[in-house]
């Protein structure tokens, strides 16, 4: 009779040579464990065991790791399982970012009507800023499509926001890393590009210009939830011979108003 049961892999049966699982089956079981606990509330190791069809040792280690991480947590009752509150953090996450578009867009329809200009939303990922979201101002004809490109921190006003706003470490690493120079007015040195992103936090907004491409200017200020933390940059960009210098500053404050709006759709109040 197989040993394969509804999908199940087979039990790891003692007197068998040990074989390590790969990584990505380690990563299929522990979230059958995150599965299994939101049906049954609580289990111990050998039910779960019992559901991934392994030997008691591997949920053990499984369930060990998960706990560790605050996924899952034993009850009063030693042995026994349950979902852990770090599963909250991940959800509030999940949560602030469909928010965070969901509230974003009328906002950023309104602000494209008044300054004319492409709007966009970024988010962090990972060493880069990635567009979510990209709202078109009626003179903003260009074959530029910015929706899930991802763009260098350090030369985009977008990436300066959320650089600036980043906890003094991760801040730090990035700086030591190389910068690519894109234009003749990227900044790359990491003295210069430190003393901005103090005055970026400062001011509520950074500029780039020209910095990414020739001819492109833009002023991004950052969007905050409601624990104070930075979580998307919003911009308005354009060509520089309708942004100029001088526009940009009076952008920049449409920009900020406009920030502090979704911020406070987002439960912030005041400024980051």
């Amino acid at each position: 009779m197989s040993d394969i049961v509804e999908g199940r892999p087979p039990p790891e049966r003692a007197g068998f040579p040990h074989q390590s699982p790969s990584p990505v089956q380690s990563v299929d079981r522990a979230a059958g464990i995150l599965e299994f606990l939101g049906r049954q509330e609580e289990a111990g190791v050998t039910e779960i065991a019992a559901e991934l069809g392994v030997h008691k040792s591997t949920a053990s280690r499984l369930a060990t790791a998960l706990e560790l991480r605050g996924l899952i947590e034993q009850t009063e009752e030693r042995g026994k399982y349950r979902l852990g509150l770090g599963l909250i953090r991940l959800a509030g996450a999940a949560s602030v970012r469909l928010d965070l578009s969901r509230q974003s867009r009328p906002v950023c329809e309104r602000l494209a009507a008044r300054v004319a200009e492409t709007i966009n939303l970024a988010i962090l990922d990972r060493d880069a800023a990635i567009n979510i979201d990209q709202v078109l101002g009626p003179s903003a004809i260009t074959t530029h499509n910015w929706l899930g490109r991802r763009t260098p921190l350090h030369a985009t006003s977008s990436g300066k926001v959320l650089l600036a706003h980043l906890p003094e470490p991760e801040r730090e690493r990035r700086l030591a890393a190389p910068m690519e120079r894109y234009t003749p007015h990227t900044v790359t040195d990491p003295c210069t590009l430190r003393a901005q992103l103090t005055s970026i936090r400062a001011a509520g907004c950074a500029y780039s210009v020209e910095e990414l491409e020739k001819g492109l200017n833009a002023v991004a200020a950052p969007v905050v939830t409601f624990n104070g933390q930075v979580v998307a940059a919003l911009s308005a960009s354009g060509p520089s011979f309708r942004l100029s210098v001088q526009r940009l500053r009076e952008v920049a404050a449409l920009v900020r108003t406009a920030a502090q709006e979704i911020s406070g759709r987002l439960g912030h109040l005041g400024r980051p």
